[in-house]
């Protein structure tokens, strides 16, 4: 089996990533959280592949908005969250922590992971080392808790966090360079977080892709997945919420 993984940069001001898992065998894709319809078009055309399977980590509308266009007059599958199908409507196989379903004989295990929304998921591929994880794991950072709460989210980054160190982390959005820096406030002594701002910082002045991480580097580097209990996850959540 032999997959690659592709980077759609939305540029959007929320600074939107389209991830695309290609099996290359087939030239068949998936897209995950596509913003826009129009990008996974013109990526698909321009390199001659086929969309075959749509996956979804949480409703907000920048990670689902190009799919109603993208299934429009096809029969192309929507994975996504049992728990929101009220709010996505066009999900076809619906998802729950736990479950498993296949693409090309890879393994994709779902773990349920709320407190972003109530329904998040993110997708697991353990022969690839990849974690498609939505709005709950940033590079150094972690999503806002908007309908959960700070003890459903701080559990979910725990849970993540418990994944083998070697795995990848594909987040949705480019806020790596602002969450390092609220990082290297909150822990000017940690002299790997100063090194990755460095690296980091290079990379953005470059207009460079900061992604993927993984979860060694986050354990090294993420105030939020490093805090040691709820309320400490708490605290440094509602500071970097006003900051």
């Amino acid at each position: 089996m032999s997959f690659k993984i592709h980077c759609i940069d939305v540029k959007n001001a929320l600074q939107n990533y389209i991830w695309i898992l290609e099996h290359e065998a087939s030239r068949e894709i998936i897209a995950v959280d596509p913003t826009e319809a129009n990008l996974v078009e013109q990526f698909c055309n321009t390199h001659d592949l086929k969309l075959a399977q749509i996956w979804l980590t949480h409703w907000h509308k920048d990670h689902i908005g190009g799919v109603p266009e993208l299934i429009k007059n096809r029969n192309i599958p929507v994975y996504g969250p049992r728990e929101e199908l009220s709010k996505i409507p066009f999900i076809t196989h619906a998802l729950e922590h736990e479950n498993q379903f296949k693409f090309h004989g890879l393994n994709i295990d779902i773990i349920a992971v709320p407190g972003h929304t109530l329904g998040h998921i993110v997708y697991l591929i353990d022969a690839l080392d990849v974690l498609f994880c939505g709005d709950t794991l940033f590079a150094m950072g972690c999503g806002r808790v908007f309908e959960g709460t700070y003890q459903q989210m701080y559990h979910a980054l725990t849970r993540l966090a418990a994944l083998p160190a070697r795995t990848q982390v594909y987040c949705t959005h480019e806020y790596t360079l602002a969450n390092a820096q609220f990082a290297r406030h909150v822990e000017p002594d940690n002299l790997a977080i100063q090194n990755r701002f460095d690296v980091i910082e290079a990379k953005r002045m470059l207009g460079q892709c900061t992604l993927p991480s993984t979860i060694e580097l986050e354990l090294e580097t993420n105030p939020f997945i490093r805090a040691e209990s709820v309320e400490e996850f708490q605290r440094l959540r509602e500071l970097n919420d006003i900051c």
